[in-house]
């Protein structure tokens, strides 16, 4: 850029002769300082921080003036700006620092302490997110000790925190707070019985079981009564814990506090445990007991255990919580029928017209009349259910129905897509790919497993037996579409994932991978690359997951969404057709040619072969920050990765789970780290064997924030409550 009095000059100056300007089609073209302030500043907003500061700035006085505007240094953001070097943060910080009253730094694990140490001088700060950044004890005692306005803050409590070393004017300012968000990675209460007046709190407990020594971690508390949190104005309460029996144990500390500091205007109750959450003690049962009593909540999440038991207060919890206009519902893997669905949620006298988000995501019988024993996952749903659904909550924007088999009944016309095209305002779905197909009456019946292979080679254990090549795929349906349908009547969906009913990642959490994988269902091979295509015409697509459809041939759709659906910034892939043949990649690289604007990229495939055809054309994806890759028996070419990241100088997070050797995966990642690192500050890379027995321990370094969006596979729709945080 230009700079200072030449481009003003310049600017004021007008067209010179000669001088050639792109047609904009409305008039003659106008220099951008020639709009007005308001028009100006709302461009700006767009613009990171850093940028305004270091370089807009410099372009013209006008520009100069704007740039530190209370609108713009009111609020900074630099979640994601991974390019934000210690030095550029400095800069900022100090130069704006009186004017800062909202300050995200969330997941700005790379900045090194002395640069947290500079949000001392902030001292207007109203709302701080420090999560992800490298906090002690003793740092947030001298922040905090000036923070004096602060209200809503957001941290990690690490190994070593102790709140004993924090100053009495620090927990002054705790006492002010109102708004906590804590990231819990050793079992301690944190800061939270230091914030007396706590109204919203968001807890995420990612404590390991083991320490890296192989000791076992107790999830025991202190009890006493300096800390014992205050819950009483709580109107917000949210929790969600990761797998592992000691997040479980501490959860269960914080919870048992509710039932004695019960808060009298709780609006929301989110409660995410995976697996079964153990109830000890009866401080559970006076909890939900008042909760049936008292609250009028608007968002609830519950454990599947406290829903799917048979107690007399399991059974009539769900009757007798009340809702009031009610916005976020999630019942993950709960046994919850059609019924309880119809009457006791959405027909049980409340009016849900207001809902926006409702998570079903494996709830196998939620679209049956009746969970009996005499009813299967797989039987045909119930439309009178999904009627019901459509009907009273026609404001839904955010639908879960994945790990789950919906299917419609054949040769009757109607079909799930069909009621849920109604959904008209949906912008984030996710079903299992077997909801998707239409059969016709006259399809003839697949050949079995046994009949397909004939003579064939067995198949080698562990590799799923889908079809072996075009001939022996299903007929094609003779209908027509009724998942373009669907697409056609939500043209503003940004999120879209069809996963398969049985598909698991190889990747879990704080175990070592599966090797095992469950066969699709049957209906899902059915989906071809043709339904693959419908999806191109979601022009405002930004999320697209694809998992678990062995029907695909050659991939012939994902070209047709790489070419149409050019707001696409987030892009994951599993299992994808034969799994011992990656017949998709000539598509897939065509599909990446037209991908500007993906920043995330998440491959799962068995014996993907990462080659230079791959990472060429994945170098055209210029907007592209995040690769993951996972692949059992895969491999990779080490100059090709090279070459791929010396082209594409964004890309800070590169992760590779292959079935390539520890020495191979170790030069690799020592050669990322040694050539690219010094001018990537955020540079995470983690390339290791997918099948090796210390993977566990490598997932546990990835910064939190790459481990939960990208590497670890999940379904994200409806996960969390709308605008859960600021």
């Amino acid at each position: 850029m230009e700079s200072g009095d030449d481009a003003e000059a310049e600017a004021e100056s007008g067209p010179g002769p000669g001088r050639q300007y792109p047609e904009r089609g409305l008039g003659q073209a106008r220099n951008l300082t020639e709009f007005s302030d308001e028009i100006l500043l709302n461009i700006l907003g767009f613009v990171p921080s850093c940028d305004l500061l270091l370089n807009v700035r410099r372009v013209s006085r006008k520009l100069a003036a704007l740039c530190v505007d209370k609108s713009l240094v009111n609020s900074i953001s630099l979640h994601k700006e991974y390019q934000e070097s210690d030095a550029k943060v400095t800069l900022l910080l100090k130069e704006l620092a009186g004017g800062i009253q909202l300050l995200k730094l969330s997941g700005c694990y790379w900045l090194s302490g002395s640069t947290i140490d500079l949000v001392t001088r902030c001292k207007n700060i109203v709302k701080l997110d420090l999560t992800g950044c490298q906090m002690t004890s003793l740092r947030l005692s001298k922040m905090l000790s000036v923070l004096r306005s602060l209200r809503s803050l957001a941290l990690d409590i690490k190994q070593g925190f102790d709140v004993g070393q924090l100053s009495s004017a620090c927990k002054t300012t705790l006492r002010k707070v109102t708004e906590l968000k804590q990231t819990l990675f050793t079992p301690s209460y944190g800061i939270v019985p230091c914030c007396t007046k706590l109204e919203r709190l968001l807890l995420y407990f990612e404590i390991p079981d083991r320490t890296r020594d192989g000791e076992m971690l107790s999830g025991q508390l202190m009890v006493g009564q300096s800390n014992i949190p205050h819950y009483q104005n709580l109107k917000v309460f949210y929790a969600r814990l990761s797998p592992g029996y000691v997040n479980q144990e501490v959860g269960r500390f914080y919870l048992s506090v509710l039932s004695i500091r019960t808060p009298e205007n709780l609006r929301a109750f989110i409660l995410s445990v995976p697996g079964i959450f153990v109830d000890t003690g009866c401080s559970t049962w006076n909890f939900l007991d008042c909760m049936t009593k008292n609250f009028s909540l608007e968002a609830l999440q519950l454990p599947r255990s406290w829903l799917n038991g048979s107690s007399l207060l399991h059974s009539s919890l769900l009757h007798t919580i009340t809702l009031s206009n009610p916005v976020y519902l999630n019942f993950s893997h709960c046994i919850l029928s059609g019924c309880q669905l119809s009457h006791q949620i959405i027909n049980g006298g409340r009016n849900v017209q207001s809902l926006v988000s409702l998570n079903l995501s494996g709830c196998v019988h939620c679209l049956l009349s009746d969970c009996s024993v005499f009813r299967k996952a797989k039987d045909n749903i119930d439309f009178d259910v999904v009627e019901a659904l459509v009907n009273c909550c026609p404001n839904l924007k955010h639908l879960n129905l994945s790990a789950a088999h919906h299917h419609s009944p054949e040769g009757t016309g109607q079909h799930l897509c069909l009621l849920l095209a109604r959904l008209k305002k949906l912008r984030s779905l996710s079903l299992p790919v077997c909801c998707v197909v239409q059969s016709g009456k006259n399809v003839s019946k697949q050949p079995s497993q046994s009949l397909r292979r004939g003579l064939r080679k067995k198949v080698r254990i562990g590799v799923a037996a889908y079809p072996n090549d075009g001939q022996e795929q299903p007929p094609l349906e003779v209908l027509a579409p009724v998942f373009g349908t669907l697409l056609e009547n939500v043209p503003f969906l940004e999120e879209l994932e069809l996963i398969g009913s049985s598909f698991s990642s190889n990747v879990p959490r704080n175990e070592p991978a599966i090797r095992n994988m469950q066969p699709p269902c049957e209906r899902a091979q059915r989906i071809r690359d043709e339904e693959l295509t419908l999806i191109g015409q979601l022009q405002y697509l930004r999320l697209l997951t694809l998992a678990q459809l062995p029907g695909i041939l050659t991939g012939s759709g994902l070209t047709a969404i790489g070419l149409n659906c050019q707001q696409l910034q987030t892009l994951s892939l599993a299992n994808l057709g034969l799994l011992g043949n990656v017949a998709y990649m000539p598509a897939l690289c065509e599909m990446l040619k037209h991908c500007k604007q993906l920043k995330d990229l998440r491959l799962e495939q068995p014996y993907l072969a990462a080659c230079a055809q791959f990472f060429q054309a994945l170098g055209h994806c210029s907007s592209l920050r995040r690769l993951c890759i996972v692949s059992r028996h895969g491999t990779f070419q080490h100059s090709a990765v090279l070459s791929f990241m010396t082209k594409c100088s964004d890309v800070i997070m590169c992760h590779m789970f292959t079935g390539e050797t520890l020495v191979a995966c170790k030069k690799l990642q020592q050669a990322l780290i040694r050539g690219f690192q010094t001018a990537r500050p955020a540079l995470n890379v983690a390339i290791f064997p997918l099948l090796h027995e210390g993977l566990a321990d490598v997932i546990r370094d990835v910064p939190m924030m790459h481990l939960d969006e990208i590497t670890l596979f999940k379904s994200r729709v409806a996960e969390d409550p709308p605008r859960l945080w600021w």
